[in-house]
């Protein structure tokens, strides 16, 4: 199965008292998913939206609402997340080592997509038992930076992370997140990601419909050559 181009604005990097007119607004840009961020000041040391939140967006758009949890307790998340009208639940390896095939099903069990998210700290090799297994993710996200607060600088040697993902698995949505913009994409998208988080080089453009495009370009070119 050939894996497409998916690019994500990260709404962290958005206007919160106007969310809604933001999210269409990069819809209208050629967004594929909206990355929200969600973090619970405990796993990381900042604290962002909830599931209120997410429920309060999702009653004005249809987009794919790409969640990425950065918690301490994914498993409680789940339910709310679900009912809120989470598209896709992607929790952290780190802090779900002895739990991950319950919650992958309950996370599939609420119509929501799975995926596992790593630090950048942590080896690569913590995510293949997640990939491979009975009830696997769907989705690998590898973080480009230290999770909890954007604007950080991209760390090129989070790559070798991503080559050896797309080498062993062809087919799998690879994720990147973490100081990308038009001077990085291109090393996430040779390296074989083709899951595209982007936040203040999006919303601080003041074309963000070109690096949308930018960056799906060169996503697909990145793909066909490889």
């Amino acid at each position: 199965m050939a894996v497409t181009a998916k690019i994500a604005p990260s709404m962290l990097s958005s206007d919160f008292s106007n969310l809604a007119s933001e999210a269409e607004r990069m819809l209208n840009c050629g967004a594929d998913w909206l990355h929200m961020d969600v973090m619970d000041r405990h796993f990381v040391p900042n604290l962002t939206i909830g599931a209120p939140v997410i429920e309060s967006l999702r009653k004005h758009t249809k987009a794919y609402l790409d969640c990425h949890l950065m918690v301490t307790n994914p498993l409680d998340y789940v339910e709310p997340m679900g009912k809120a009208g989470a598209s896709g639940f992607t929790f952290h390896v780190e802090v779900s080592k002895d739990n991950w095939q319950e919650l992958v099903l309950r996370i599939k069990s609420k119509g929501m997509r799975p995926g596992v998210a790593l630090k950048p700290g942590t080896p690569i090799e913590e995510v293949y038992p997640l990939v491979e297994g009975e009830n696997p993710v769907e989705m690998v996200l590898v973080l480009t930076v230290e999770p909890g607060f954007g604007g950080q600088k991209f760390m090129p040697e989070m790559m070798d992370k991503v080559r050896t993902l797309r080498k062993k698995y062809p087919s799998l949505d690879i994720e990147v997140d973490g100081g990308l913009g038009p001077s990085t994409i291109g090393a996430a998208a040779s390296a074989g990601a083709n899951c595209i988080v982007a936040g203040s080089s999006v919303f601080g453009a003041a074309e963000p419909a070109n690096v949308i495009s930018l960056t799906r370009k060169s996503v697909n070119e990145n793909r066909k050559s490889s």
